[in-house]
Formats: C-alpha cells, sequence, structure tokens
C-alpha cells in the first residue's frame, strides 16, 4: 500500500510546473492566557493575481507541515492549529493545469486519495484546529477548512464556493461528504449543484456564516487578530459552538430530490458530475465519513477520464486566458484614446448601449435620433438605470449625479459628435439605413473617430464601401441583454485599418466584454452558427416532425433554453431577417423557412403559450399549429439531432477554411459567452469531436487529441 508521501511524489513528477505552494508554520500565544498556537498559512509566493492551489507538490507540503504540528499537539506543546492563507486568498482549490496531463484512471485516484488523506489528517489531531477564511476560497481550498474543527470568516471575503459541477467534477475533497453533514442537505445542495449550475454562482463572506460553513464572522480588517481573540475564547470554554441538528430523515431525500430535478433543468442528464455529487450526498446521510472519501475519490477519477471534465477545463481555460488575449488583434500600442462615445439610435438596444459605455468608460456619452421624443425616451431609459442602481446600493449618490450628467441626448449630429471619438449606431438593421447614417456622422465627425456598427448579420465592408474613410469603420456586435452576455465580436471589414481595430478592441477591454476578432462573413460566427442549427430544426418541422420532436431531440446537449424558446427570446422577426441574409450568401445550406415566415406575418411573438395552470411550462400555441403547414416526413429524435449536428458541425468547418475566425477555439469561446452554451460541452467542437460527428461529417476531428480530450 502506498503512503501519502508516495502517492504525492509520484503525482508531482507528472507535473513538473506546478505553481508550488508553501505551508508555513508559525507560533505564538493566543490572548487571554490560552496557550501556543500554531499557524499555518498557506502561500504559492505570488500576489493576490496568482492565486493558491493545491497540486501534488502543495500537498506534499501541507502534508509536512502537519507533520510538525501533529508531533507539537501529541507532545502538549501547542493548543490548537489554524490555517489561513496570504493576502485577499484562502485557497482556490486544486490546480486544474495538473488535471489536464493525467493519462490514467489510477493516477487520477492518487490525485483523489493524497488530497483526503493530507486534509483528514487536520481532523485528526490531538487538539482542535481551526481554519480562518481571511480571502477567497474554492474547492479544494473550501475543504481543507471544512476538514477542521472550527471556521471564521471574513465579512470582506469576495467569492466562496465548490464550483466543481459546473467544471464537470464532483468536491471530491471531503465536500460532498462534510458540507451536508455540517450544514444539512438541502444547503449543501444548493451550494454544490445549484450554485454551480449557476453560472458557478459565489457566496459572499456574510452568506457563508449565515449558511453555518462558518461557525463566526469578523471586518476584514482586524480579520485574523479577531479570530485568534475568539479563537482563545473556545478553547478558554467562554464561547460555546453551537449547531442546529442535521434532519437526518426526509428532508434528507428532499433535498436530494430537488437536486436531481435542478440537475435536470440545466443539463438535462447530459454532464455526468451533477449526479454523481448527489449519489455521494444522498449516501452521506449516515455520516460515514469515509466512506463518502471512497465515493469522493472514485467519482473523481471516473470524471477525470471523461471527456465532459476535460471539456469543462478547456472551457474554463479558454474564458479565463484566450479571452485576455484575443487572437489576431492588433498591437494594442496603436489605439487611440477614446474621451467621448456617440451613439446613432435611442430605441432599446442603443440605450443600452450608451448606459454600458457609461458605466464602464465613464466619459460624455451623447445620444441621437430623428426627433426628440425619441432621444428623451433614451436618456430618460439611461437615467432610470442609474437609479435602480443607485436604489440597489451598487452606486452612491455622487457617482449616480455624475453619470448622469455624462449623458446627453441632441438632434443635430453634428453638434454630437464634432468631438466624439468612438461612434456606434444601432439603428434598423437595413443596409441602406446604415449607408445613410455612416456617410452622415462621417460628414461630422473628427477624422481619427471609429465608427462602430452593432449589426448582427450585414457587411461592415459593404456598410462601409460609399464612405472616404472606409479604413475607419469596425463590426463591434454586442448580444443581448447587453449587460449580461459578455461576448462582443469585433468585426474586421475588408479596409478596416490597425488604428481603428486596436482603438475597437481597446474599449472592449474597458467595458469588461470578451471580444472576439471575426472575419467580415455573413452573420459572423454565433449568428451564422445558431441560424444553421435553428434553421434544422425548422426544416424537420417543415417536413413533417412534430414541434415537440424536433425540441426533445436536443435536450441531451443540456442547452441553456430549447431551440424555439432562444427564437422567442432572439424574437422571430429578428430570426426570419438572418435566416434570409443567410440565405442569400448560402443558399445552399440556409433555407428560410415559410412557417417561421407566416408566424412572423401572424405577429406571434414565438411558437409557444404559457399558463399559470400548466406551471407556466411552454405549450404549443394553438394559433400557431394552426398556421403550421407541414409535410409527411416524420423523424425520430435521434434522426433529428443527427441532422442538427451534421449541420452544425458542417457549418464550422466551413467558417474555419473560410478564415471567419483564427481557430475553433474561438468558435467555442463565442458560443460560450456570446449563446451561454455549456462547459460540459466545450463549447461545441469538443462534443463533436468525441460524439464522433466531426470525423463523420468533415472528415477530422477539430481539435488535437489532449486539447479537450484525454491525452493520448
Amino acid at each position: 500500500m502506498s503512503t501519502t508521501a508516495e502517492l504525492l511524489k509520484g503525482a508531482a513528477e507528472l507535473f513538473p510546473d506546478e505553481v508550488v505552494t508553501s505551508a508555513h508554520v508559525r507560533h505564538f500565544e493566543l490572548p487571554a492566557g490560552a496557550g501556543r498556537f500554531a499557524l499555518i498559512t498557506l502561500d504559492n509566493g505570488f500576489d493576490h493575481t496568482k492565486p493558491t492551489t493545491f497540486g501534488p507538490q502543495s500537498l506534499a507540503n501541507l502534508n509536512t507541515a502537519i507533520d510538525q504540528v501533529e508531533a507539537e499537539a501529541a507532545n502538549g506543546e501547542i493548543v490548537g492549529v489554524g490555517v489561513t492563507g496570504k493576502p485577499f486568498i484562502f485557497a482556490v482549490g486544486a490546480d486544474l493545469k495538473g488535471v489536464e496531463l493525467l493519462k490514467q484512471h489510477s493516477d487520477a485516484l492518487a490525485i483523489g486519495k493524497g488530497g483526503h488523506d493530507v486534509f483528514k489528517r487536520l481532523s485528526a489531531l490531538a487538539v482542535p484546529t481551526f481554519a480562518y477564511y481571511n480571502g477567497a476560497a474554492m474547492g479544494g481550498g473550501v475543504e481543507v477548512g471544512l476538514h477542521c474543527t472550527y471556521r471564521t470568516v471574513s465579512k470582506a471575503l469576495p467569492a466562496f464556493s465548490l464550483p466543481e459541477v459546473f467544471l464537470g467534477l464532483v468536491p471530491g475533497w471531503g465536500g460532498c461528504t462534510i458540507l451536508p453533514n455540517l450544514i444539512g442537505a438541502e444547503k449543501a445542495v444548493t451550494v454544490i449543484i445549484e450554485n454551480s449550475l449557476n453560472q458557478n454562482r459565489q457566496l459572499k463572506g456574510k452568506q457563508v456564516f449565515e449558511l453555518g460553513i462558518a461557525d463566526a464572522i469578523f471586518e476584514g480588517a482586524d480579520f485574523l487578530e479577531q479570530s485568534l481573540i475568539w479563537t482563545a475564547s473556545v478553547l478558554n470554554g467562554t464561547v460555546t459552538v453551537e449547531r442546529p441538528e442535521i434532519d437526518r430523515g426526509e428532508g434528507w431525500d428532499q433535498a436530494v430530490a430537488k437536486g436531481r430535478f435542478i440537475a435536470d433543468s440545466k443539463v438535462h442528464g447530459a454532464a455526468p458530475a451533477a449526479y454523481r455529487a448527489l449519489d455521494i450526498i444522498a449516501a452521506s446521510k449516515d455520516g460515514d465519513l469515509q466512506a463518502g472519501f471512497d465515493a469522493e475519490d472514485q467519482a473523481l477519477a471516473d470524471l477525470i477520464m471523461g471527456g465532459e471534465l476535460r471539456s469543462g477545463i478547456y472551457a474554463f481555460n479558454l474564458v479565463q486566458k484566450r479571452a485576455k488575449r484575443p487572437a489576431g488583434a492588433p498591437d494594442k500600442s496603436l489605439a487611440r484614446p477614446v474621451t467621448k462615445v456617440g451613439v446613432v439610435g435611442a430605441g432599446l438596444m442603443a440605450s443600452q448601449l450608451a448606459l454600458l459605455f457609461l458605466r464602464r468608460l465613464e466619459v460624455p456619452v451623447v445620444l441621437t435620433d430623428i426627433d426628440q421624443e425619441r432621444v428623451d425616451k433614451g436618456v430618460g431609459y439611461v437615467h432610470a438605470e442609474i437609479e435602480k442602481l443607485l436604489g440597489k446600493g451598487r452606486i452612491n449618490q455622487d457617482k449616480a449625479n455624475r453619470l448622469k450628467g455624462l449623458v446627453s441626448g441632441v438632434l443635430d449630429k453634428a453638434e454630437g459628435f464634432a468631438d466624439a471619438d468612438f461612434i456606434i449606431e444601432a439603428v434598423f438593421e437595413e443596409m441602406s439605413v446604415k449607408q445613410k447614417v455612416f456617410a452622415e456622422v462621417e460628414a461630422v465627425a473628427p477624422a481619427h473617430a471609429v465608427l462602430a456598427t452593432n449589426t448582427s448579420s450585414l457587411s461592415v465592408s459593404e456598410m462601409a464601401s460609399k464612405l472616404q474613410h472606409p479604413e475607419r469603420v469596425v463590426g463591434f456586435h454586442f448580444f443581448n441583454p447587453v449587460a449580461i452576455l459578455p461576448l462582443l465580436e469585433i468585426v474586421r471589414g475588408e479596409k478596416t485599418d490597425d488604428a481603428s481595430l486596436a482603438t475597437a478592441f481597446g474599449v472592449a477591454k474597458k467595458l469588461k466584454k470578451t471580444a472576439v476578432l471575426t472575419k467580415d462573413a455573413p452573420a459572423f460566427v454565433v449568428n451564422r452558427i445558431l441560424t444553421r442549427f435553428m434553421g434544422e430544426i425548422q426544416n424537420v418541422i417543415d417536413e413533417g416532425t412534430s414541434v415537440e420532436t424536433a425540441e426533445k431531440a436536443i435536450e441531451p446537449l443540456g442547452l441553456p433554453m430549447s431551440p424555439l424558446v432562444l427564437l422567442e427570446l432572439v424574437g422571430p422577426a429578428i430570426g426570419l431577417h438572418v435566416s434570409e441574409t443567410l440565405n442569400r450568401a448560402f443558399p445552399e445550406r440556409f433555407t428560410v423557412s415559410p412557417n417561421l415566415a407566416a408566424v412572423v406575418k401572424a405577429g406571434k411573438r414565438g411558437f409557444y403559450v404559457y399558463s399559470a395552470e400548466n406551471n407556466f411550462k411552454p405549450e404549443l400555441d394553438p394559433e400557431v399549429a394552426a398556421l403550421l403547414k407541414q409535410g409527411d416526413v416524420v423523424l425520430t429524435e435521434e434522426q433529428v439531432r443527427r441532422r442538427v449536428l451534421d449541420a452544425v458541425a458542417q457549418e464550422i468547418g466551413l467558417m474555419l477554411e473560410e478564415g471567419v475566425v483564427a481557430e475553433a477555439q474561438d468558435i467555442d469561446l463565442c458560443l460560450i459567452t456570446g449563446a451561454g452554451w455549456p462547459f460540459h460541452l466545450g463549447g461545441i467542437t469538443p462534443y463533436l469531436d468525441r460524439e464522433g460527428v466531426s470525423q463523420r461529417v468533415n472528415g477530422k476531428p477539430f481539435l488535437a487529441q489532449g486539447v479537450a480530450s484525454v491525452p493520448a
């Protein structure tokens, strides 16, 4: 049987590039004569921008520190042991770079076992142990604290979570087992399943305390000092920590059932992690921690060797790393400063854009439109949104006044745009209208100003073609809702110069958007893929398959919403417009559905109606059903799914051949950040590779072995 040290030594050899966390032990006398105390500080030697993680060598260092305090505790030299982190960071869990390198189930099992073997020593010491969550704590960082006897948390703690299910793992170093036994199954399911599957929602310090994960909460400024005073009180017996009784009966089973319902509604059985976590929570009901730890080890190893986790890590890396260094973006030194922004249009989209520019850039923003009433409405919308932020305490009165003072509206473009550096149009999606607007703007804007278009599908080059300076026109395509979806497709027209493009990327960064460079091709990236995807769904409905079958066929992908619910969100008229644009460009692949055209003509907002009697679940609108004209070709769910996935794989293959983006990774980044496609699909190309669709359709996978899969 290998010792923990041998296990970790073997794992460390597989991962030579680990950023190693040290575990420093220092001693001091606690206040109020409580005795000599040992404090272990986790620190990787970098500042807070490089959070502390646990790779195999880091676990080995913590193991060595525990060797020392274990001996001191056994000899009666200390009265307790604490664990804390470097400034602003407690610890953020396992080092995912190491997980990516694992090729064997046995190596994956060693990582799970190694973590458990080290962490559980904290609960086995001869003296009480304390975790002081001083800063960000995630995954294994949360779990090392769960193995301690007591926990305190800082009010200033910004982020605390068990994000494993979001990535395709389970909390595998005690989280699935200890947390429900500490705070009850219902709260544990919220933290482990619900928060994870809601885009990895984070807890703040106050919530950690209210959930009962921490026993005490203190201000950030003197957090460690206050925690140590409290520790002394606990050890002296002047403070007694009381924890509520856990419902180990029906309440536990109901919590697990609720977790399964949440998992079904989010991933529809498409990714195994949530279900494996729930199985462990269910089995932890009797409080047998060791059996739970063994189950966590097994689940961790199985999932590490599975495609969903590899896709999840790939997706995580895209969002965390690739998004920060956009492929093909010009040198940022070419970017010009932006001290004033112009917005053409004052409708809902234009007003949302004005608000975003205002909040992120904090420079004057001026809206224009065709009449005063529209201009006033646009400015009024921005003011109302600022008032909402003030009401929620997100900004103070001073900031609200300043922001309101920076936004204005005028009818005369010459007056509004004469000194603007960046002007974006969000007017009606028609080429002649856009060209007319740009001609008017060019006549009054300064020579250096970037002219941006928020078009979703029209050609940026054609839009700029009649201007004297087409080189300063750039596509700047946002996704609705603007405040929520991070993606910004930045489109390079045929004549766009590097300075204008660099300025656009500079603005995108200040807007805190994920910018992806795309070629000026019809509908760019997301809308082209989604239109092909939706088009194929509509084709099978038009040919004769029922709406219900067509929709259910896609459920196994675990997408955030079904295709026709998405159509409702986008708006059938916009969906029809984009499909017409793409049909003109690629008539052999993109169809215009006569049924969709009929739905739009009838003024319907979508295919579904929602009623209280049916719990607001989507039901086919009888009026829409009466409009549908269908053929007699009825497909099964599997046949529909195959057709849709084949179409998507073909389209992505063609887009990469055309050079619409630099690599398949950019397509995945766009689908994750612009359409909310899940991490367990890796966007989409890892899933198409895993299911053999890429090979079948294009004769080759999109990604090399090991990029989003187990290395060869």
